[in-house]
C-alpha cells in the first residue's frame, strides 16, 4: 500500500508516559459518538489496561488509538480520533499504519473493531465487515456512562 507523506511536524509514540488524559476524555465524552458522557475515571482505567498510540503535533496531542489485546492471539481497536482541526492530512492512516504494524500486534489470530463510519479507512489496513456475525455475542449497555 503506498503511504502518504506524513507531515514533519507530527509524531506518533505508543509511549504511555506521554498521553494527554485529559485531551482523551473530552474528545470521548463530549464529541465522539460511541461514548458520550464517559466518566474520566473509565477513561483511565482503560488506558491502563490497553496498548495506547498517541499522536501529538509538538507536545500537544492531537489524536489517539487504543487497542485491547493479549499480544498474542486477539486484539480489539477501540477509541480512534483525530481531533478535527488536523484531519485531512494523512493522520488516521498512518495511526492506523502504525498501529497495525505495531510488533506486540503481529500474528493475531483476530483483530476487530467497531466503526459506524470508517469503513473506507480501514478496509485499507486488512479490516472487512464480519461474514459470520451469528457467531458473535455480546451484552450491550448503550447508557451505560448516563448519570442516574
Amino acid at each position: 500500500m503506498q503511504t502518504e507523506q506524513f507531515p514533519a511536524d507530527y509524531e506518533i509514540s505508543a509511549d504511555p508516559h506521554r498521553l494527554n488524559v485529559a485531551v482523551i476524555h473530552k474528545f470521548l465524552a463530549e464529541d465522539s459518538y460511541w461514548s458520550r458522557g464517559i466518566p474520566r475515571s473509565t477513561v483511565e482505567r482503560a488506558i491502563e489496561n490497553s496498548l495506547c498510540f498517541g499522536v501529538y503535533h509538538g507536545a500537544a496531542q492531537i489524536g489517539f488509538a487504543r487497542v485491547v489485546t493479549d499480544r498474542s492471539t486477539f486484539a480489539l481497536l477501540a477509541d480512534v480520533f483525530i481531533l478535527e482541526a488536523h484531519r485531512g492530512k494523512g493522520l488516521s492512516k498512518e495511526l492506523m499504519r502504525r498501529v497495525t504494524e505495531h510488533e506486540d500486534l503481529q500474528g493475531l489470530r483476530r483483530f476487530l473493531l467497531l466503526t459506524s463510519d470508517a469503513h473506507g479507512l480501514y478496509s485499507q489496513f486488512g479490516f472487512k465487515e464480519i461474514g459470520s456475525p451469528s457467531r458473535f455475542m455480546e451484552v450491550l449497555r448503550p447508557n451505560v456512562y448516563q448519570s442516574a
